[in-house]
């Protein structure tokens, strides 16, 4: 019923840039807190950056000044631009989006397929 087809993942070299798209698509009325997530090799998943339909925006500290998350709600896309890229920010990227369909009070959190970065010289 839904979608979250994410793109632009990479090799990059350090100090390099890359920016990450994610489109949701299907039975969606609305969407709420949409995020981005990283999963590096032998580590658990963690938090990159959120942003709230009203524009609210939080990050982990050791991305703090150097990604920046956004969204375009009118195409239910949310970005994540990364500068300064450093190897240790190499991991796949998933994008998270909590959706509510027509007809339903509640949310459910959707998940993309991932996307993957690579920071290396």
């Amino acid at each position: 019923q839904v979608q979250l087809v994410e793109s632009g993942g990479g090799l990059v070299q350090p100090g390099g840039s890359l920016r990450l798209s994610c489109v949701a698509s299907g039975s969606i009325f609305s969407i709420n807190s949409m995020g981005w997530y990283r999963q590096a090799p032998g580590k658990q998943r963690e938090l990159v950056a959120g942003t709230t339909s009203g524009g609210r925006t939080n990050y982990a500290d050791s991305v703090k000044g150097r990604f920046t998350i956004s969204r375009d709600n009118a195409k239910n896309t949310v970005y994540l631009q990364m500068n300064s890229l450093k190897p240790e920010d190499t991991a796949v990227y998933y994008c998270k989006a909590d959706i509510t369909h027509y007809g339903s009070y509640f949310s459910i959190g959707y998940w993309g397929q991932g996307t993957q970065v690579t920071v290396s010289s």
